[in-house]
C-alpha cells in the first residue's frame, strides 16, 4: 500500500499539480472573453449600473478623469436581454457597415499576400546569390520593425501614390509585407531538390514546377500563414486610424478601439460579433494550423 502511494506521489502527483496551473492559467486567459459573451446579453441599464462608472469620466479641475466607485463584475446577467444585438443588426447599420469596411479591408490582403509570398519564397528558394540574400535580409529587416515604424513612410507614400484616405492606403502595403514571404520560404527552402530536378528531366518549366510542385506542397503552410495574416489584419487599428481620416471606411477594430466613447452595451454585442469570426476560422481551419506549424521545420513524409 505505501509502495503504490509512493508511486502516486512521485508519478501522479506532479502530473495533476501541472494540470491544475494549466487549467488556471487557461481560465485566467478566458476571463475576459467569457465576460464580453455575457455582458452582451446585459440591458443598457444593468450595465450602466455595474460599469457606468468606467464609462462615465468625472474630470477635475487639472483635466485628470477618475473613477469614483467600484466597479461591480457580473458574469452572468439579472435578465437575458437581445436589445443589443437587434440594436447593432437590425436598428444601427452603421455597425454592419464597419464590419463590413473590416472584410473588404482584410480579404483582399490574405488572398493576395498569400499570393505574391508563394511567387517571392519560390524566387528566394530556386535562385541564389549574393543580391538574394541581401534582399531576404533586408526582408527580415522589415518584418522586425513593428507597425508604428512603418506608418509614417507609409503615410508618405501614400500621399505621394494619391491613395491617402482611400482603402488602397491599407491593402496595398498588406500585401506586400514580408511575413508571409519569410515563413514560406523557409518552408521552400526544404522541398526536396530531387522532385524539381526530376520534373526537370520530364521537361517542366518553372511555372509548372511552381504550379505543380512547390505551391501544392505549401499550401498547409500557405492557410497557416493565411489564418495568422487574417487574425493580424482583422484586430489593427494604428494603420486605419492614420491611413483612413474617414469615419465611414474605418473597419469596426476602430470603433472598439474607442469603447470609452460610446455605448458600452453596444460594444459589447459588436465585440462578441467581431470575435466570432476569427474563432470560427481557426476552429474549421485548426487541422491546417497545426500541420502547418508541425510541418515548417521540414517536409512531411
Amino acid at each position: 500500500m505505501k509502495h503504490k502511494i509512493s508511486r502516486f506521489l512521485h508519478k501522479k502527483l506532479p502530473t495533476a499539480i501541472l494540470f491544475t496551473f494549466l487549467l488556471l492559467v487557461c481560465l485566467i486567459f478566458l476571463i475576459p472573453t467569457i465576460f464580453t459573451f455575457t455582458n452582451s446579453f446585459m440591458s443598457s441599464s444593468e450595465i450602466a449600473a455595474n460599469y457606468g462608472q468606467i464609462f462615465q469620466s468625472v474630470t477635475g479641475s487639472s483635466g485628470d478623469i477618475y473613477v469614483s466607485e467600484t466597479v461591480n463584475l457580473k458574469l452572468i446577467p439579472d435578465r437575458v436581454s437581445f436589445s443589443q444585438y437587434a440594436s447593432v443588426l437590425l436598428k444601427n447599420p452603421g455597425y454592419l457597415i464597419k464590419f463590413w469596411n473590416s472584410c473588404i479591408l482584410v480579404l483582399p490582403i490574405v488572398i493576395f499576400q498569400i499570393l505574391v509570398a508563394l511567387l517571392a519564397s519560390y524566387g528566394f528558394a530556386r535562385y541564389k546569390g549574393k543580391a538574394r540574400n541581401a534582399l531576404f535580409f533586408a526582408y527580415i529587416i522589415i518584418m522586425l520593425m513593428p507597425y508604428q515604424v512603418t506608418l509614417v513612410p507609409n503615410r508618405l507614400v501614400a500621399d505621394w501614390l494619391s491613395i491617402y484616405d482611400t482603402r488602397w492606403a491599407i491593402i496595398l502595403p498588406g500585401i506586400f509585407s514580408p511575413f508571409a514571404v519569410f515563413l514560406l520560404t523557409k518552408y521552400m527552402r526544404r522541398i526536396p531538390s530531387s522532385l524539381i530536378e526530376s520534373a526537370k528531366l520530364d521537361g517542366a518549366g518553372e511555372l509548372k514546377i511552381f504550379a505543380r510542385i512547390c505551391a501544392p506542397m505549401a499550401s498547409g503552410i500557405s492557410i497557416s500563414v493565411a489564418i495568422l495574416i487574417f487574425i493580424d489584419y482583422w484586430n489593427m487599428v494604428e494603420q486605419p486610424l492614420i491611413l483612413l481620416t474617414d469615419p465611414e471606411v474605418q473597419p469596426l477594430s476602430v470603433f472598439l478601439s474607442k469603447i470609452n466613447e460610446g455605448d458600452a452595451g453596444l460594444a459589447f454585442a459588436i465585440a462578441t460579433i467581431y470575435m466570432c469570426i476569427p474563432i470560427a476560422i481557426f476552429l474549421y481551419c485548426e487541422d491546417y494550423l497545426i500541420e502547418g506549424v508541425s510541418y515548417q521545420g521540414g517536409i512531411k513524409g
